[in-house]
């Protein structure tokens, strides 16, 4: 997974040629520390089809507030320089952000 920050985000998101899932998450946040290890998971099973990365928030707030991220964990799906879709909250699940994946392709 690539580590974004304010200096790489539009270039490794907004001109992947790949579609990219953004995963914003904090080192406090329990749930997006729970949900980790299933999304290196699905990063190894979509490896070359599609690009991961995540931001952290601690020491990355713009980057969070540019994209209009409130809450965490939350996951932005992004093809061709847009956004496509986005989810975030306790709710999410690895089961969602793949059926989100799978839209993408």
């Amino acid at each position: 997974m690539i580590e974004l920050d304010k200096d790489t985000f539009d270039a490794e998101v907004k001109e992947s040629d790949l579609p990219v899932v953004v995963d914003f998450w904090g080192p406090k946040c329990t749930h997006c520390l729970a949900l980790m290890p299933g999304v290196e998971k699905l990063a190894e099973e979509f490896d070359g089809k599609v690009k991961f990365c995540k931001v952290n928030i601690q020491g990355n707030r713009r980057v969070a507030i540019a994209h209009k991220v409130m809450g965490l964990p939350a996951f932005l799906f992004w093809n061709g320089g847009e956004e496509k879709a986005r989810m975030s909250g306790d709710a999410v699940t690895i089961e969602q952000i793949k059926a989100e994946i799978e839209k993408l392709l």
